[in-house]
């Protein structure tokens, strides 16, 4: 098996010789900008590593992956401009740099982009990549919806929050692990198994962005301490926090101020402390559905230290 490093290599001389278009160069300058600031490159190592329980040959997953890349990072340049985020890994994001039309009309280019790399998928596993690809697509943009729709309600439930950030952020984690699999020619239900404990984990790490959010650090977090908190954003320390306690007055304070009290609320209501067991949880429902496997612990050795990783990460 390839070493996590080896992967990661991979993935990054892929998105070094990516040809872009050179009709509209000014188009794809974002694009660039966008990938060059790295990121965890998260979903097209899990692509690799799913393609690679079942092969050494990963040449024929390398453009899905980026693919896969590709799309994730148009998500979020559309969020930045929808959030009006002023940085994102540590500089400027797009809509600050440029401006909102460049950063929406670049998004769009990767999104095509992403949907011409993914289109590379060998003729065997072509259908059910696409169409698993296509309804990702469409449950991302319905979890997007939600969140909106959460701006304006005082009544959102845990359930439906998990439910947003599920369609919102963990399906394609799943995605990125079933796509892998489907591609190296795996049983359609040991895909799904993987795509199973991908959204798990996924789950697991957007209750951990939601908690760095609050405790972070801003040096590794690459993202504003306390923006959901200014922002009023609904999340699971929020909603946890005031289904247990009332929300205290913030009107007139500094924004330093309204963060470090609402901070100090969450850990008062326990908020807090029900995020960390939320994501234990849902780490360990990932980490049970991994045991379907028909693989021995070497085998999903990388598989489990990178959970382990997304669960206890700082950035």
């Amino acid at each position: 098996m390839y070493t996590q490093e080896e992967l990661s290599a991979m993935i990054q001389k892929g998105i070094d010789t990516i040809e872009y278009p050179s009709l509209a160069p000014k188009l794809y300058d974002p694009v660039i900008y966008t990938l060059e600031t790295g990121g965890k490159r998260l979903r097209p190592m899990l692509v690799l590593m799913a393609a690679n329980l079942y092969t050494e040959e990963l040449e024929q997953a390398i453009d899905p992956a980026l693919g896969l890349e590709m799309y994730h990072n148009f998500t979020l340049l559309h969020d930045d401009v929808m959030d009006k985020a002023p940085d994102r890994r540590g500089r400027a994001t797009v809509h600050v740099k440029w401006n909102d039309s460049v950063a929406i009309l670049s998004g769009d280019a990767m999104q095509a982009l992403a949907y011409q790399l993914i289109g590379k998928t060998p003729d065997h596993a072509f259908r059910p990549v696409m169409d698993l690809f296509t309804t990702t697509n469409i449950e991302i943009g319905e979890g997007q919806q939600l969140d909106m729709e959460f701006e304006t309600r005082n009544d959102v439930t845990i359930p439906e929050y998990i439910e947003m950030i599920r369609l919102k952020t963990s399906v394609l984690v799943g995605c990125a692990l079933k796509m892998g699999a489907l591609i190296a020619g795996a049983p359609a239900e040991e895909a799904q198994v993987l795509y199973d404990f991908g959204t798990n984990i996924g789950l697991a790490f957007q209750l951990q962005d939601d908690w760095l959010d609050c405790w972070g650090d801003p040096k590794t977090f690459g993202k504003r301490i306390g923006g959901d908190i200014l922002c009023n954003k609904k999340t699971f320390l929020r909603i946890t926090a005031e289904k247990n306690a009332p929300m205290p007055q913030t009107d007139g304070m500094s924004e330093e101020e309204k963060i470090e009290t609402v901070k100090a609320y969450y850990i008062q209501s326990g908020a807090e402390k029900a995020c960390k067991e939320a994501i234990a949880h849902y780490h360990q429902l990932g980490m049970e559905a991994l045991k379907k496997l028909p693989f021995d612990d070497e085998k999903l050795i990388h598989l489990k230290a990178f959970a382990a990783k997304l669960e206890n990460r700082k950035i």
